[in-house]
């Protein structure tokens, strides 16, 4: 089942078969190791069964674009608490020498501390070794098939979650006598469906029943892209345990996350929209259509600030000396590709008159959960939505924190707090609710990519099979990371719609747009469809979804509006400023270079960011720019000084026409602004100019062990 893919053009599979069990939550209890550059601890993942369950075998439900025969063996292991001294046990693939998960956790005594190498006697199944062949359809166990890579997955266990105190208000029984399968089942379900009032308990117990005891080990084996999960005896999904329990680490390498520094020079994590998502950070459902909540508590040196996607404002808790504890939480149901984490030493910028309590401004804005009586009324499933609660629908600026490294505290300080409520209040005047109650704002590191949140989604999926798996078209190609075209069309696409209707309708169609479709998985058909219903017939004449995939989205070149807009474009205001600075440039260039006098000098007017970004495109198609004009662009726009899309044209500039006095502030855009900087090395290789190549090789050096995986890998495919 091991599925050998060439990164350069192949699929990336989705592998969890979410139609026949879903993940409905998800509890994660991790550390941070900063000198092993490993996140280690447990995952509990609380299931349903999925829509199309089947009693056929599980071998025959796991459909991959290319099957082999080869034979995996499921395993269990005892202990997690000992080193491993048997690596005979593990397959050769993952590399579990000496390993210790847990030894540096406070709590869970609960595991035992011996080590027991005849695994097979000491867990009491008859046997640890079931062979599992992808051809082999004869097989009467439920298959459990979760998205996960470049993972160590050390152990696999059921939870004994009736041995909870007080869980038996989620059964028909007032007293648990006989505990079974059955009845751990029923609870799980039970505390699946409270209602959205009841959300806090809901969250309560299932980190009581996170840390309840183990009852038996599963069997499990990995290969490339997935774990695979037995239960012996569990013939379908329904059979199958609800509440499981992975103890597990991430690798160094491991594609989920990124272990970098800042700009400070700090060290720091943080997860990215990698093609293969969050399967490298802790084994999950990939497909967008399996959509659960979660709740995680993470460890780190008391020096480190831990940031994630959760709905509340954490603040850290310390434990031991020198470490502390971070918790967060959803209560929206969303794709497991949406949770990220960033952990480092960053500061949290404030306003200077102001030292609010965070997690009294949260509580502030936190609607009673009486005011969710009303769930259930919108169009996603249930959960405390927003858009329900009268007191948060007129909320127009949500709680938000900005954090950043050091030295860029000052700068925060000065810019982006002032911006950042006007954004929110101007979203909030176009859109409507804000879906979350609160926002964290993160500067990320320079490696950071830059469509790192690009990640695939369900439209880029091929032929989904019975049991819900599927690929990403092209999702280990990392070429397509800087494939921008089909988002640029996509852009031009919105705002040539809200031209043709005007700004007040297509604003309206928006706002009813996001207040029906909130909290769903949406296509772009929705989208186009909902608003040539909500246009006067006049304004859409000629427009069909059919017509706007075919001219917009699936034609090469430039659409036939957006080239008429562009041949409109010449007319407006900023852009004829910019045609009559060109023009000046132009002719300062031609212009002898031993001037007399200096009454002939042009007059340059002052340029707006974007109309800079224009004006250096206009220029890098002169065949040639003198030396003396090109440092007269530098001084008269300041450009070192600009933001990075006019830096890096004005980069362009330099390599093109070899402007050797300049050399350093592309090396500086290199080293600086990596996610940007991929072009610019095609750009000094192919002019085969010994010194641009030099420098391209040299930054790259300085680089490659902090960039991004897949821009590392283009330019060196690049330079070598």
């Amino acid at each position: 089942m091991d599925i050998k893919l060439d990164p350069s053009r192949d699929d990336l599979p989705l592998m969890a078969n979410t139609s026949h069990i879903l993940v409905k939550h998800y509890v994660l209890d991790l550390d941070v190791d900063f000198e092993h550059h490993v996140i280690e601890g447990t995952i509990v993942l609380f299931f349903e069964p999925g829509d199309k369950l089947k009693k056929q075998s599980s071998s025959s439900e796991v459909t991959c674009p290319s099957e082999s025969n080869e034979v995996h063996e499921f395993r269990m292991l005892e202990s997690c608490h000992t080193p491993v001294t048997n690596t005979g046990t593990f397959s050769s693939k993952v590399g579990y020498n000496d390993i210790t998960i847990c030894g540096k956790r406070e709590r869970d005594t609960s595991v035992k501390d011996d080590n027991h190498d005849n695994r097979e006697q000491a867990s009491g199944i008859p046997s640890s070794k079931c062979c599992f062949d992808t051809g082999n359809h004869g097989s009467e166990n439920f298959l459990l098939v979760l998205d996960c890579c470049d993972l160590s997955v050390l152990k696999v266990e059921e939870v004994d979650v009736a041995a909870v105190p007080g869980i038996e208000k989620f059964t028909r029984s007032p007293q648990l006598m006989v505990v079974s399968e059955e009845l751990r089942n029923q609870i799980v379900h039970e505390l699946a469906a409270l209602p959205a009032d009841r959300w806090r308990e809901q969250l309560d117990y299932y980190a009581h029943c996170s840390q309840a005891p183990g009852c038996g080990e599963l069997l499990f084996a990995t290969d490339t892209w997935s774990l695979q999960i037995r239960k012996a005896g569990a013939r379908t999904a329904t059979d199958f345990p609800r509440a499981i329990r992975i103890w597990y680490r991430t690798t160094p390498e491991g594609r989920s996350v990124t272990w970098t520094s800042d700009q400070s020079g700090r060290p720091c994590v943080y997860t990215m929209g990698s093609p293969i998502n969050n399967r490298a950070l802790f084994p999950c459902q990939e497909p967008p259509v399996a959509m659960s909540t979660w709740q995680a508590t993470v460890r780190a040196a008391a020096s480190f600030v831990v940031l994630m996607s959760g709905e509340n404002s954490a603040k850290p808790t310390q434990l031991r000396e020198g470490f502390s504890s971070w918790h967060y939480y959803v209560t929206m149901p969303m794709p497991a590709s949406t949770f990220t984490i960033a952990v480092g030493s960053w500061a949290e910028i404030q306003p200077e008159a102001c030292s609010s309590d965070g997690l009294a401004a949260e509580r502030a804005f936190l609607p009673p959960e009486a005011d969710f009586r009303y769930a259930g009324a919108c169009g996603h499933m249930e959960y405390p939505c927003r858009f329900q609660n009268v007191s948060t629908t007129t909320q127009d600026i949500i709680p938000h924190r900005v954090f950043a490294p050091v030295s860029f505290r000052d700068v925060c300080q000065e810019n982006l707090l002032q911006l950042i409520p006007a954004c929110l209040s101007a979203a909030h005047s176009i859109l409507g609710t804000h879906p979350f109650s609160r926002l964290d704002v993160l500067i990320v590191p320079a490696n950071f990519p830059s469509l790192g949140m690009a990640r695939p989604n369900r439209e880029n999926t091929g032929h989904v099979s019975d049991s819900g798996a599927s690929v990403v078209k092209h999702g280990l190609n990392p070429e397509k990371t800087f494939m921008q075209v089909h988002y640029l069309k996509g852009y031009f696409l919105l705002r040539f719609l809200a031209k043709r209707f005007g700004d007040e309708t297509y604003f309206s169609f928006l706002r009813k747009f996001v207040h029906r479709f909130h909290g769903q998985l949406i296509l772009s058909q929705d989208f186009l469809q909902m608003l040539l219903e909500n246009v006067p017939e006049e304004k859409r004449l000629e427009l069909s979804v059919e017509n706007i995939f075919q001219e917009w989205l699936e034609s090469s070149g430039l659409p036939k509006p957006l080239q008429r807009e562009r041949q409109a474009g010449a007319e407006c205001g900023l852009v004829g400023q910019v045609s009559t600075e060109v023009t000046k440039w132009i002719r300062t260039n031609q212009r002898p270079r031993k001037r007399k006098r200096r009454e002939n000098k042009e007059v340059f007017a002052k340029l707006l960011p974007d109309q800079l970004v224009l004006l250096l495109e206009r220029l890098l198609e002169q065949k040639t720019l003198h030396p003396q004009t090109l440092q007269s662009l530098q001084q008269t726009y300041r450009l070192p000084e600009q933001d990075a899309e006019v830096r890096h044209r004005w980069c362009e500039l330099i390599v093109k026409h070899r402007y050797t006095k300049a050399y350093g502030q592309v090396e500086r855009f290199l080293r600086g602004d990596q996610a940007m900087g991929t072009y610019l090395y095609g750009e000094l290789m192919v002019s085969e100019d010994a010194r641009q190549q030099q420098l391209a090789r040299k930054c790259f050096e300085l680089t490659k062990e902090q960039m991004d995986r897949a821009s590392a890998q283009v330019v060196a495919e690049m330079l070598f």
